[in-house]
């Protein structure tokens, strides 16, 4: 499928929760980090490596993302942006910036935060195939779309593979 295109989903692997501290500022646990290493193989070994990463800013989700891209282990070189929406966005504005990736784009991940990131595996999905209960910590939903990426919409990005990390 050459005209194809891939949208991964992860959302960050499992964080702590430390009395005081700014929700953007939670780091993962040592499970978390184990978690994020294996959703990062599991993409290789699936050929799902991004040329394309969108992750929320929060400490998290970019410790996630640095897990996922050593598990690799590939001279890949994703271009990265770091979005604001993707931390505190609906699926609707994660939806958005998905369609705004650049044509050459053939490997998506998104990497957030729950409801919005299982919301948008929802929405996208045309049989509802997506988990009602929504993505756990380092689950990965991947969906395949057709044509360009702004002709991706709802019910349009069938449901191809799913996998949850627990290391």
């Amino acid at each position: 499928m050459s005209s194809g295109r891939t949208l991964v989903l992860l959302r960050h692997a499992k964080a702590e929760r430390p009395d005081g501290q700014p929700d953007l500022d939670r780091s993962l646990t040592d499970r978390g980090y184990a978690d994020a290493g294996a959703a990062g193989a599991w993409l290789a070994t699936q050929g799902h490596v991004p040329d394309l990463v969108i992750c929320s800013p929060a400490k998290r989700t970019r410790q996630t993302w640095h897990s996922v891209a050593v598990a690799m282990a590939e001279s890949t070189h994703p271009v990265v942006r770091y979005e604001r929406a993707v931390y505190d966005g609906t699926a609707r504005d994660l939806l958005e910036l998905i369609r705004q990736a650049e044509d050459g784009t053939r490997t998506l991940l998104l990497i957030g935060h729950n409801p919005s990131v299982s919301d948008l595996s929802a929405l996208l999905d045309p049989t509802g195939d997506a988990d009602s209960d929504g993505l756990r910590t380092g689950g990965v939903a991947v969906h395949t779309v057709s044509g360009a990426w702004t002709d991706c919409g709802p019910r349009l990005a069938p449901l191809a593979a799913t996998h949850t990390a627990r290391a």
